[in-house]
């Protein structure tokens, strides 16, 4: 394992000059750095007195659907001011530089689209879309149906709208899973970008890329334990980090 600190990345730069293959996972890191709250930290206000852990569950919702619904349109209001930041813009740029560049994330704000990023398999799921509770289909929020509350409606089958987001409890899904798993075993380069390595499944990503081969690179401030297995550990925010790695690549010789 390489840590270097002051960013003078030659193996990770000597890598990306052959590879073709890119995966990039992104955590919460990376959304906090535009001031997007954590799942923990975004208990305020009203919903301080909340457990966020007996909220994003199948059973809250069946239990207390409008309670849940305010809950979540309380975070999505989070996100209309929030932007893309330097990481999200740097590695939309970064793809530009590879046939094949795949960003993972376990975020749900969806910056990394609205940052230009054409390639991204969102693992839990994202809070700006609603589906039906039933059918499972995303519904847009135009196309739904008005309720006497402030809960939508299926326009097909009537039942409540709930966010487009993986709660405690339900699994991921399972074509997003399966391209990311796929991904992963036939990139050339792996980056684990602003994660904790601690929530499966996504934190096996970087190891079926290290099995096969795949250069591993961790960037973030705090060791994970991942870090021991990387090839290259960069102690940065991805803000930070990310620009200064496209200027390296991007300089002559």
């Amino acid at each position: 394992m390489q840590n270097d600190p002051m960013l003078d990345w030659q193996s990770l730069i000597a890598k990306l000059k052959t590879a073709t293959r890119i995966v990039a996972l992104t955590g919460a890191g990376v959304s906090a750095e535009s001031g997007i709250p954590t799942f923990r930290d975004a208990q305020t206000g009203l919903w301080a007195q909340y457990d966020p852990l007996e909220l994003a569950t199948p059973q809250a919702f069946a239990r207390q659907p409008q309670l849940v619904w305010d809950w979540y349109e309380w975070r999505r209001g989070l996100l209309a001011h929030a932007q893309p930041n330097a990481g999200h813009f740097a590695l939309a740029e970064l793809a530009k530089r590879f046939p094949h560049f795949v960003v993972v994330t376990q975020n749900i704000d969806g910056l990394h689209a609205q940052a230009g990023s054409a390639e991204v398999i969102e693992l839990h799921g994202n809070l700006r879309r609603a589906k039906c509770s039933r059918e499972e289909i995303i519904v847009a929020r135009e196309d739904a149906r008005a309720t006497p509350t402030s809960l939508l409606a299926c326009p097909h089958c009537g039942a409540y709208l709930r966010p487009d987001v993986v709660w405690f409890g339900e699994a991921l899904p399972r074509a997003a899973l399966e391209r990311a798993v796929r991904a992963a075993m036939q990139c050339h380069v792996f980056f684990s970008i602003g994660t904790s390595g601690l929530v499966e499944p996504a934190a096996s990503l970087p190891r079926f890329a290290r099995e096969a081969g795949a250069f591993l690179v961790e960037l973030n401030p705090e060791p994970t334990p991942l870090s021991a297995n990387a090839d290259l550990v960069v102690r940065a925010k991805s803000g930070e980090a990310l620009p200064r790695l496209l200027r390296q690549l991007d300089s002559p010789g």
